[in-house]
């Protein structure tokens, strides 16, 4: 039986989460992009909340929310400002292959740094020459006893500047290509190096910087699941962090048609309310069926997860699809506004900049596009596991 109703729990949870980024984010959304200034106080005050480290398990000090809950909560929080939502999110992307695959003592260890002091976690897999061709990446891991050395660069990682922790993704065979890397997890104390923070076009609430490992130390015990396992792992994860992504741009999304409607019953030309015009209600009917849509692909890939299945090609539909719809429902509602769209004074022409970055991170949407089409063209059962 196929039910879209939410539980109260989860109308609760939509609810909380709405009202914090209406009361939280929203009013200083537009202040922290223009400044570029990293949320601190609203990351401290989520925490507090729930809002954060939902879907760590209940035994490593998390409240083990299920996928299609933290979904919701993503739209709601990106509905306020999909940059403040990177920044808020990142630990679940970082600690993902944590409990995926590490020791039952590191992830005691981790879940209790995020769930009780509150520390922030970033997921280093890109670099600078290997963005969407992982296995080009050059960062190495060397063993020496009981330790791993680890040299080289990651670059675009959010939260970089401000994170405790690192999960890392470097080569421990040099010449296996994508079977020859393996992840760690690097505490900020082992000398890692903040080399900057990037300028950026959108989100510039989330702190987005380079770090450079210089014969970084990390104690064996840290690497995360096996060696030369580390390929499957990041795959793994952003099967499971790809429906948030796509939740964030639905949020977007929504944002931008609700201030594209006010907007229409306001302006008025021709005698009428733009609204009027069939022009302007195409574009919103338009709008509303592909945020709709984008919702739902979301869902299903978080179900999915939530089933214990695997679900590569839904969240990839969902990633895809949201992102785009993103891009084009913050460039209509520009439109709608017309030249004030595209003044900074008005609230669209942020949304605009935020929502391109869904496009790019976590998987392109040409990459996207690769993987739906390989389960496609090969396609698996999706009620095969979803790990393995």
């Amino acid at each position: 039986m196929v039910d879209f109703t939410l539980t109260d729990e989860q109308k609760n949870l939509r609810e909380l989460a709405h009202d914090f980024a209406e009361k939280e984010i929203r009013p200083v959304a537009w202040e922290l992009d223009k400044e570029s200034t990293f949320p601190r106080a609203i990351i401290d005050k989520a925490f507090e909340v729930g809002l954060m480290n939902t879907h760590v398990e209940e035994q490593y000090g998390g409240p083990g929310l299920s996928y299609l809950d933290g979904c919701i909560i993503e739209e709601e929080l990106s509905w306020g400002c999909s940059g403040v939502q990177t920044s808020l999110g990142c630990n679940g992307l970082a600690s993902a292959p944590v409990f995926l695959g590490g020791s039952e003592e590191v992830k005691k260890e981790f879940g209790q740094s995020l769930t009780q002091d509150g520390t922030l976690a970033s997921f280093c897999l890109t670099e600078p020459g290997a963005g969407s061709d992982v296995s080009g990446m050059r960062t190495k891991a060397v063993k020496k006893g009981d330790k791993y050395v680890l040299n080289g660069s990651k670059c675009f990682i959010t939260n970089g500047s401000h994170a405790d922790w690192f999960t890392v993704y470097a080569k421990t065979d040099l010449d296996a290509g994508h079977r020859g890397i393996s992840a760690f997890l690097v505490r900020k104390d082992d000398t890692v190096i903040v080399d900057k923070k990037e300028d950026k076009m959108g989100q510039r609430a989330s702190n987005t910087a380079t770090i450079t490992f210089n014969d970084t130390e990390v104690d064996a015990k840290y690497l995360i699941g096996e060696e030369n396992k580390g390929f499957k792992l990041a795959m793994m994860t952003l099967d499971r962090t790809r429906p948030g992504v796509a939740a964030m741009a639905t949020g977007i999304a929504r944002a931008a048609m609700e201030f594209a409607i006010d907007y229409s019953k306001e302006r008025v030309q021709f005698g009428v309310p733009i609204a009027m015009h069939q022009a302007i209600q195409f574009m919103i009917a338009d709008m509303a069926t592909e945020i709709e849509a984008s919702r739902l692909l979301t869902w299903q890939s978080a179900v999915l997860l939530d089933q214990g299945k695997r679900n590569t090609l839904q969240s990839s539909h969902a990633k895809r699809f949201a992102a785009d719809t993103a891009m084009k429902v913050t460039t209509d509602a520009v439109q709608v506004y017309g030249g004030y769209g595209f003044i900074k004074e008005y609230p669209v022409e942020k949304l605009m900049r935020d929502a391109k970055i869904m496009q790019l991170y976590e998987g392109t949407a040409q990459i996207q596009r690769l993987v739906i089409a390989r389960e496609t063209l090969l396609p698996r059962r999706v009620e095969e596991p979803a790990s393995v």
